[in-house]
């Protein structure tokens, strides 16, 4: 295909522009660095990552996890998952066991990299907690 012209290399800056600021807002993360307590000195929220591909979450509010939902902090486990994508930001999945957090089944914990990862209920928003690496499982 060829662009001719100055619309043609707008066209070809715009598209370009676009490539570099998708691809510098895509995270991707080691999983294998992965696994070891994460804490918020915030909230005191810990949120365990263990190398089996289980995790515990002490103190966290279904608020923050949710978006909706009380604020008191309670505790849930289950399973967790890393996903990686190429378009997006890598994330975690939180395959949460039945009650811990009422109706809802899962959550995405998002890595900014091995040692901070973030809660976003709404993927548009703020993170709800930052959450530090405090140490090996």
């Amino acid at each position: 295909m060829i662009i001719r012209g100055i619309g043609g290399r707008w066209f070809v800056a715009a598209l370009s522009a676009a490539a570099v600021l998708t691809s510098g807002c895509a995270t991707s993360v080691d999983a294998d660095e992965l696994p070891g307590v994460y804490r918020s000195d915030k909230t005191g929220g810990k949120i365990r990552l263990d190398s089996d591909g289980t995790f515990t979450a002490t103190d966290i509010s279904a608020d923050e996890a949710t978006g909706s939902g009380d604020t008191d902090p309670i505790d849930f486990s289950g399973r967790w998952e890393f996903v990686a994508r190429e378009e997006a930001n890598d994330f975690v999945y939180l395959t949460i066991k039945e009650g811990g957090l009422g109706k809802v089944g899962g959550i995405q914990l998002y890595p900014k990299d091995s040692q901070v990862v973030e809660l976003h209920p709404d993927p548009d928003g703020p993170p709800s907690v930052v959450l530090a690496k405090a140490g090996a499982p």
